[in-house]
Order: C-alpha cells, then sequence, then structure tokens
C-alpha cells in the first residue's frame, strides 16, 4: 500500500477479519476495501463495474482491486453479484464464508447517481437509485444478519459490524437529487433498525456521511474537489474516509452502534438527528387557529434549520 491510499503506519487492527466491501471497485469502496487489507482483513472486494448512471458491467474493477491489495501482500477476492438481488446478496455473504470461512464485516457501499430536478425525474431513474442504494443496502445486510444469528444460536455469538453508507444529501436533502436524498436518508432509518434487531446476535450497525471526490461527486464539485498540484494533503480524498469506517469494523469499536458520522478530510462529527424540540401541550384537542399560534410560538424558539444542499 502507498502512503496515498493507507497510512504509512498500520496496527492491524483488523486482523483476522473477514469483510465484505460493496462497491469496492471504484472510489470510496476502493480506499475501504485497501485500507481494510492493510489493516490485516480478508477482503470480499464486490463490483457490478458499472457507470457512474448504473449503465453497463464489467468485472474489471473489482479484480483490479483484488490484484492491488494482493501485491501488496493483502487477501481478496472478487465478488461480481449483483447485491440488489436476493440472489447476488446471498452469494456475496457465500462467497466470504467458503473463501474465508466466517464474516466479521459489512460494509455496504453500492450505489450510482441518476440526477433530475423533482419534476423531471422518470420513474425508473427513481426505482433504479432506490433499488441500488436502499435495496441494495437491505440484501446484504437481511442476508449477513441470517448468517451472524445463526451464529448466535448455535453458541459462537460474533463480534460482528455493519458499516452502512448514507450522505449528507440524506441528512439535508440535495437540490437534484430528490431520489439519491430519499434513499440515503432510508439508509439511516435502516441502520437504526438493525442496531436495534440484531444487537442480541452479537452485531453492530453504524452509518457515515462521507464527502470526497469520487465519480459520483466530482462533476458537481470540480472546483471544490480537485487534488493538490504541490503533493500536499489531498482533503477530498476519498481515502481520507476510510480510517473511520475501518475502526468501525474493527473489535475497537466495541459499543458503538445506532450512530451516524459525518467524515470528510481530516474531520469526524458525530451527527445528532431528529430529538423532541420546543414542544406545547393544551391536553386536549387544538383548534386550527390554536394549533397555528402554538406552532408559531414554538418555531419561533426552536433553531434555525440547515439548508438544502444546492438551495438558494
Amino acid at each position: 500500500m502507498t502512503s496515498a491510499t493507507t497510512s504509512a503506519a498500520t496496527s492491524g487492527i483488523c486482523a483476522g477479519r473477514v469483510v465484505i466491501v460493496t462497491g469496492a471497485g471504484r472510489g470510496l469502496g476502493r480506499a475501504h476495501a485497501r485500507a481494510y487489507a492493510a489493516e490485516g482483513a480478508k477482503v470480499v472486494v464486490n463490483d457490478l463495474g458499472v457507470g457512474p448512471d448504473g449503465s453497463g458491467e464489467s468485472g474489471g474493477p473489482a479484480q483490479e482491486v483484488v490484484e492491488e491489495i494482493r501485491a501488496a501482500g493483502g487477501e481478496a477476492v472478487a465478488h461480481g453479484g449483483d447485491i440488489a438481488t436476493s440472489e447476488g446478496a446471498a452469494s456475496l455473504v457465500r462467497a466470504a464464508l467458503d473463501t474465508y470461512g466466517r464474516l466479521d464485516t459489512l460494509v455496504n457501499n453500492a450505489g450510482f447517481l441518476r440526477d433530475r430536478m423533482l419534476v423531471n425525474v422518470d420513474e425508473d431513474d427513481w426505482d433504479a437509485v432506490m433499488r441500488v442504494h436502499l435495496k441494495g443496502h437491505f440484501l446484504p445486510l437481511k442476508h449477513a444478519g441470517a448468517h451472524w444469528r445463526a451464529e448466535a444460536k448455535a453458541g459462537r455469538t460474533p463480534h460482528a459490524c455493519v458499516v452502512n453508507t448514507s450522505s449528507g444529501a440524506g441528512l439535508l436533502g440535495s437540490v437534484g437529487q430528490g431520489n439519491y436524498s430519499a434513499a440515503k436518508a432510508g439508509i439511516l432509518g435502516l441502520t437504526f433498525v438493525a442496531s436495534a434487531e440484531l444487537a442480541a446476535y452479537g452485531v453492530r450497525a453504524n452509518a457515515i456521511a462521507p464527502a470526497a471526490r469520487t465519480r459520483m461527486t466530482e462533476r458537481t464539485f470540480a472546483d471544490t474537489m480537485a487534488a493538490p498540484e504541490d503533493g500536499g494533503f489531498d482533503a477530498m480524498a476519498p481515502e481520507n474516509v476510510s480510517p473511520l469506517v475501518v475502526w468501525l469494523g474493527s473489535t475497537a469499536s466495541a459499543g458503538v452502534t445506532g450512530r451516524v458520522f459525518e467524515a470528510e478530510a481530516g474531520r469526524i462529527t458525530v451527527m445528532e438527528g431528529w430529538r423532541p424540540g420546543p414542544t406545547a401541550d393544551k391536553g386536549a384537542r387544538w383548534t386550527p387557529s390554536e394549533a397555528g399560534e402554538a406552532t408559531l410560538k414554538l418555531l419561533a424558539a426552536a433553531g434555525t434549520p440547515q439548508p438544502v444542499y444546492g438551495a438558494r
């Protein structure tokens, strides 16, 4: 591994663990896969090799990452199945079990964009983005969770971890990305449910909202995400996000579950979601006018929401 892809000093924090990373052929997923391998994990590199809009298909990107990991002395295997199908997700989990005999961490990362303003979004574009992001998180999680539940019931309770990939668009919304924002918000809800439902089986689930330069963001943030020309710190390199993802997928993060983190450059932020704010209780049914008057008073006492990305 070069210093550009991972820290020069590694701790072996994931030594002996088996990790699945979806969408690992490029961008954030590639950085995560390589970072896990550098820390001693055996990695299943999943990628369909599609374009930024989900078109086309190639096994090349996943295999290239596998070869990069092996060249650096790590262990990895490629998986080219469609994880937004039950068969593909099941085969992904089987790939880890058949190749390495266990599964410890699932990193859900696969996705693509089909950006349109709401009134211009085709139903197919809505469904495709929902499918790859939301269903593509649910199905691997379902099959991995079923495996871990069986292990726990057999008396082999794992120390298993799930890291889901949301977005600032899922937290705040993003103009021109109604389908993507809705899918990424759904991933947050899925993460919270997984954290609660799978805890009894030794599984923790967290989510990240990363910001980095990838194929999905380079056109949107071309002016602000360019790599530095002087060889200095590349703030928007996807490799900057991976250390947190690796830590969340290791036993070192024991006790951390049901959390959402923003990760960008050298900054990590614990995101605090919906919490009760100002409230009023009449103790009886409001009239519409009373409800409106009370609500205006509550809004005056509440904080100002953060703007939607891209809003003017």
